[in-house]
């Protein structure tokens, strides 16, 4: 029988006070695995200019919400984020969500769910960051900002900040059961 033994770190709750331990990790953790392309989430961009700092010199993605997300025609992403995130050398995705888009407006109109919703629900069994980490992933390879022939580290959270990190190999939206979770490498245990 073959096996490795990693670490994995497991936050107490939930939610943004465990950003930058999760960013720390998320460096140790790339420098051994060789890992050269981050994806992180990050709404007002507050996150991914911390990201954006920490892994500089890395293939950095910073996904945020779509326009019109919260505020018809608005975006969340401050610019004074956006600024350092850019100047850091890192990317900015902006665009629709890969696990709600038009489905999100049926369920509000019409109060059924869709199956991209379904999948939505189903990663959430893991914690809202799981969900979002293999959401920004498909959004980050449909984009052409990663390559979906290596693997690549995910970072996302509940509500504000970040407390999950996923080892994905990603794929394509169209391909979407080609994504594998490779490995869990930090999540909250209370979500």
């Amino acid at each position: 029988m073959s096996y490795t033994e990693k670490g994995v770190a497991y936050f107490q709750s939930a939610g943004k006070q465990n950003t930058d331990a999760l960013l720390e990790f998320v460096k140790s953790y790339i420098e051994k695995e060789g890992i050269r392309d981050i994806v992180v989430a990050s709404t007002t961009g507050e996150t991914g200019a911390k990201a954006s700092k920490i892994f500089k010199g890395y293939n950095v993605v910073v996904v945020t919400h779509c326009f019109g997300f919260r505020n018809p025609g608005e975006s969340e992403l401050k610019e004074e984020f956006k600024k350092e995130i850019l100047q850091n050398g890192a990317k900015i995705f902006t665009g629709t969500h890969a696990l709600s888009s038009v489905e999100r407006a049926i369920r509000k109109d019409f109060g059924t769910v869709a199956p991209l919703e379904l999948i939505a629900h189903t990663l959430r069994l893991m914690g809202e960051g799981t969900k979002v980490c293999v959401e920004i992933t498909l959004m980050a390879a449909d984009s052409g900002l990663i390559p979906v022939d290596r693997d690549i580290v995910a970072i996302a959270g509940t509500g504000k900040g970040a407390d999950t990190a996923l080892r994905i190999k990603p794929a394509n939206t169209g391909r979407f059961f080609e994504l594998k979770i490779k490995e869990v490498i930090a999540k909250p245990s209370n979500f």
